[in-house]
């Protein structure tokens, strides 16, 4: 969602008339879309911003914060008395007032801190500076109704709200006639999308609808809660042939108990019956995940029963992070019983386990000749290109020929837990 977010803020101050520059160039203003999910990035956020200080005094320039972190009002009232360089703060919901708040900066040389605690409608048509032309990141849907016991969004991003579809199409269709190839639909949860509006199975509909769009070649979507990916969703992602097969379905716990815990709506059993009907409607999907460790009153058991979920999915990959108690949720007041080295073991066990899965998994690949997306020059080695596979697997690759944006063939020659190391056979199309 923030690169979305700061894909907005860039087209409105472009449209103001600001040019973008690199990190090593001096700026006028510096924005931070900030994140709040995990504690390590609020606390990255408030060290990059006190980084920022004595350039700011010696530049005359100035930094705006926006986004989940503002909020929170403890946040903004740090920052208020602590940061003094920030200038301008805004939220999640607001963020189309950002040019009026940006002049009325300029103009009256006061702070400007103004947080929204909730978005009433979707502003459509806000300007935007895309990162890529031959791929695009689309809302679909704002906003969570979940409430997860240890999750803020919610309380930060509100209730759940979907944009029309006749609005999604139409963006979508401007970037096809603009050479973009791959778009992902973005959500909280994009499951949902349509609820809101009355619709039933609205995110298959969408899908579907998207396929008769040409120059569309691939369609991803990010994130899918477990409790309500529905048949109709399974048949779509299994007879739209632009829709990827890769699905991300965050389990974020193998244990039963600790998921009522966490108030995720599934059981383990559930889960694993899901993923067996997906797997079976798409054989050669690939799975990735989250995984949280340490959820307070985790015991022995329930670490095993998560391991018990990875072995059997088979994950391809999966983001996993040691629990971080976020203010203002319910799992924060639990009381944790887990002593940190426990915990840290548990977590290592688990980063070795799947480490080893996705490996093997990426070692059956060599030899096999996939269609890669090409993002442009590796960011390690600009000497060879890198893209994505449409299981969304990193492919480092040499060629002749082939450019930015294109679709390639691209023989694996050597592969690792997290890269595909190939060698380009022809472009596509």
């Amino acid at each position: 969602m923030n690169e979305r977010d700061s894909e907005t803020i860039a087209g409105m101050l472009t449209d103001m008339g600001f040019e973008e520059v690199s990190k090593d160039d001096p700026a006028d203003i510096i924005v931070f879309v900030t994140c709040c999910v995990r504690e390590n990035a609020e606390e990255r956020i408030y060290g990059h911003i006190g980084a920022l200080s004595g350039e700011c005094a010696e530049k005359g320039s100035f930094i705006v914060a926006c986004g989940c972190m503002m909020q929170q009002p403890h946040v903004v009232e740090k920052i208020r008395k602590s940061y003094h360089n920030v200038k301008i703060v805004f939220g999640t919901h607001n963020i189309h007032t950002f040019p009026e708040l940006l002049h009325r900066h300029l103009t009256t040389g006061k702070k400007v801190f103004e947080v929204w605690e909730k978005g009433e409608r979707i502003i459509e048509d806000l300007p935007i500076k895309r990162t890529e032309k031959h791929k695009a990141w689309v809302s679909i849907i704002y906003g969570c109704n979940n409430f997860c016991s240890y999750c803020i969004v919610p309380h930060v991003r509100g209730r759940e709200r979907s944009r029309s579809m006749d609005d999604i199409l139409s963006e979508i269709r401007a970037l096809a006639a603009d050479g973009c190839k791959e778009v992902t639909l973005l959500g909280q949860n994009v499951n949902s999308y349509g609820n809101d509006l009355g619709e039933k199975d609205l995110f298959a509909r969408l899908l579907y609808a998207i396929e008769d769009i040409d120059g569309i070649k691939r369609v991803r979507f990010m994130t899918s809660h477990p409790k309500d990916l529905s048949d109709s969703l399974i048949d779509a992602m299994k007879n739209c042939s632009k829709v990827c097969n890769h699905l991300h379905l965050p389990v974020q716990s193998g244990s039963t108990r600790i998921l009522e815990k966490m108030n995720r709506r599934y059981t383990k059993e559930h889960y694993l019956s899901l993923v067996d009907k997906i797997k079976k409607a798409v054989p050669d999907i690939a799975l990735t995940t989250d995984i949280i460790v340490g959820f307070p009153g985790e015991t022995e058991e329930d670490f095993e029963d998560t391991l018990d979920v990875v072995r059997k999915v088979g994950y391809d990959a999966a983001f996993m992070f040691i629990y971080s108690p976020r203010k203002g949720t319910p799992a924060a007041k639990l009381e944790q019983t887990t002593p940190l080295d426990v915990i840290s073991k548990r977590f290592k066990t688990l980063v070795d386990l799947q480490t080893a899965i996705a490996t093997d998994l990426a070692r059956k690949t060599e030899g096999q000749i996939l269609e890669v997306l090409v993002d442009g020059p590796s960011k390690q080695n600009p000497e060879i290109l890198s893209g994505r596979t449409r299981t969304n697997r990193l492919v480092n690759f040499k060629a002749e020929g082939i450019e930015k944006g294109d679709f390639a063939e691209v023989e694996i020659i050597r592969a690792g837990a997290f890269w595909l190391e190939g060698r380009g056979v022809r472009k596509l199309g």
